[in-house]
């Protein structure tokens, strides 16, 4: 849709939607399930939502949602010179909630073919045409993911009760704190009720976090929604579980606001090694 067929013009062009980068410090945590949800709870408030599968080399999006893409974001990278934000969305597939999914390749050794570059480009131009950009990352602090964290407006950080789940997400948080980012971090708890010696009430203190989300457990709900490929936001809307994706969507939408675009900031790269010259006094 064009900008005159909304009856807007001028500084709508010059604006930004939100990214949000769906984080994990190890795998089997629950990102891709957040981010499929989280995005179809963001489509109902008719706003458009897209989707970039950042995991690169697995492609779990499409699986979580039941699609089948033609293309993928390796035939973006292809044709990246010649793609501008209004021929990517035909690089896209369109879910039944409207959310739209840029894919991951089909096959894990097309990820090292996305280079830095091509990531950043197809961020602005998402970022351009939609109010949501949701990355799911691929797991830890490698160097996809950290351009994703680089660019998001906002980092959720997924834990579980279990011990090595925490103890490599307080690393984690630690190395995020380091790099000037705590201020865009927000901690979500996934299968916050599930039956641990951990207690998901001691998990802010453990690893100094304020106002984590919880998500509660519901393995029966998420398994059954990645096998048939139906986000349970769409199914089983009135479980625990939905709602409590659906109130992250709110709070989202609550306090969303759209930035104008800025220049951009030194790299997280350069931050991380320079650190030291940067926390130094200044004359």
């Amino acid at each position: 849709m064009k900008s005159s067929d909304t009856g807007m013009e001028g500084p709508l062009k010059e604006k930004r939607g939100e990214m949000i980068a769906i984080c994990s410090s190890k795998g089997g945590i629950g990102r891709t399930v957040l981010a499929v949800n989280l995005a179809v709870a963001l489509s109902k408030s008719n706003i458009q939502i897209s989707i970039i599968d950042g995991d690169l080399q697995f492609n779990d999006v499409s699986l979580a949602m039941d699609l089948h893409p033609t293309f993928t974001i390796k035939d973006v990278a292809e044709s990246i010179d010649t793609i501008d934000k209004h021929t990517l969305p035909s690089y896209m597939i369109r879910h039944s909630s409207g959310v739209k999914v840029l894919a991951a390749p089909e096959r894990p050794e097309f990820a090292d073919l996305i280079k830095p570059d091509v990531i950043d480009r197809v961020c602005e131009m998402l970022l351009a045409q939609h109010d949501y950009l949701i990355a799911d990352t691929g797991v830890g602090l490698q160097e996809n993911t950290m351009q994703f964290i680089e660019k998001a407006d906002q980092i959720f950080v997924l834990t579980t009760l279990e011990m090595s789940a925490i103890k490599n997400t307080k690393l984690m948080l630690e190395t995020l704190d380091a790099l000037g980012l705590k201020h865009k971090v927000q901690l979500v708890i996934n299968r916050s009720t599930m039956e641990s010696a951990i207690k998901a009430s001691d998990v802010p203190d453990i690893l100094g976090a304020e106002n984590p989300i919880y998500v509660p457990n519901d393995f029966q709900i998420v398994s059954q929604s990645i096998n048939i490929g139906i986000p349970f936001v769409l199914n089983q809307g009135k479980t625990d579980i939905a709602k409590s994706v659906f109130k992250m969507a709110e709070q989202l939408i609550s306090r969303r606001e759209i930035s104008l675009f800025k220049p951009k900031p030194a790299s997280i790269f350069h931050m991380l090694f320079n650190k030291n010259k940067g926390n130094a006094p200044q004359s």
